[in-house]
């Protein structure tokens, strides 16, 4: 059953809130992924929402990183204390196939567009799972120290691997999603046939010797902000993490880095509703769900942080910085000049191999 056609007044959201506040918990605990992303959920979504829900409790979890660890053993426990999970997209689909999170009709769960659109029409493909409420669009990407690459800056992912044109520490994520890639790439291997050459042994092996090569100059990073941070310090010269927090720390925190685009991994991120909720609990994360994921609230969170809008109806919306008044389309990934090169990211190849990678990757590190 699709919702009816509702345009909401904040007086009618109210309203509707109040009509049932007495079903709904008085307490949230979203999780999330800290840093800058965190930051423009709490501005565009949570602190809108609490101010029309009077003593609601907003509680913040920087658990995403291990949030299907995390969910499977709540859930042995049967004690689970997650209200609403931001995750990335194969983690959405490895968690629905394990029963861990809610299916859900978009039409129902989600409001329309400020059009008229169905949600199913205005989110269209990026429900990628029937389990998946996507938010944005986001890459992972490259910064580097404008001060610390002499005079010919890295143009080509592939920089990252030479360490002779330009020395010094690199970080990447711990977790071998986006480096078995860009190592594949940089030993000569196709976009379009990474996936097939990585699901060999031998794209394996491969992918992991040309990680040795750097593999004494990485530091290792588990959360978004540790990149924007370490390339702050200047303890890299180079560092991957996703665009958003770049942005921040280029342009608002004025740092001498810069963006490296070559080869970003376009992904989806969103929310996850954890499998068997009381009711009272999930009573008030539908609520808020249907308002944070509306047509302005996704638009609002371009306001914050350089990432795309899920809704189709959200895009012409983005307007500029809510505190540095710049323009933030030309900082989104898709924009133009910023994706003549990008990388597919394939959630649904990595829903299927990821814990077998992960096991190869850590043992790998700890050789």
């Amino acid at each position: 059953m699709k919702t009816k056609t509702i345009l909401m007044t904040a007086t009618a959201v109210v309203l509707a809130g109040a009509a049932s506040a007495e079903e709904m918990a008085d307490s949230m605990t979203l999780v999330s992924w800290g840093g800058a992303y965190q930051a423009s959920q709490v501005n565009a979504y949570s602190e809108p929402y609490k101010a029309l829900n009077p003593g609601l409790e907003v509680i913040w979890d920087e658990s995403s990183n291990e949030a299907v660890a995390k969910l499977r053993a709540m859930n042995e426990a049967g004690n689970v204390t997650w209200d609403l999970v931001d995750v990335v997209a194969s983690d959405a689909i490895r968690l629905c196939d394990e029963g861990l999170a809610m299916e859900f009709d978009p039409d129902e769960l989600l409001a329309e567009g400020d059009d008229g659109t169905p949600a199913s029409e205005d989110f269209g493909d990026l429900i990628v799972s029937d389990c998946f409420i996507p938010q944005i669009v986001y890459s992972t990407t490259f910064g580097y120290r404008t001060d610390m690459v002499g005079d010919t800056p890295p143009t080509d992912v592939c920089a990252v691997f030479d360490t002779e044109t330009y020395p010094g520490k690199r970080s990447l994520e711990k977790r071998p999603i986006n480096n078995m890639e860009w190592a594949l790439i940089c030993d000569g291997v196709s976009d379009e046939e990474v996936y097939d050459v990585l699901e060999t042994e031998e794209g394996q092996a491969r992918a992991f010797a040309k990680l040795d090569t750097i593999k004494d100059d990485v530091i290792w990073w588990s959360a978004g902000a540790d990149t924007p941070q370490l390339l702050a310090d200047g303890e890299v010269v180079m560092g991957s993490t996703y665009n958003g927090r770049l942005f921040s720390v280029i342009e608002e925190q004025k740092q001498p880095v810069a963006m490296l685009w070559d080869a970003q991994v376009f992904d989806l991120d969103g929310w996850i509703i954890p499998a068997g909720l009381p009711a009272d609990r999930l009573a008030r994360v539908k609520d808020f769900v249907k308002f944070a994921t509306d047509t302005q609230r996704l638009a609002d969170q371009a306001k914050y942080i350089s990432y795309g809008p899920a809704r189709q109806s959200s895009a012409p919306l983005v307007g500029k910085h809510a505190e540095l008044g710049i323009e933030m389309a030309p900082h989104m990934p898709t924009d133009p000049n910023n994706a003549k090169h990008t990388f597919l990211y394939n959630y649904e190849w990595w829903a299927d191999y990821r814990d077998d990678l992960d096991a190869k990757f850590q043992a790998w590190l700890a050789q």
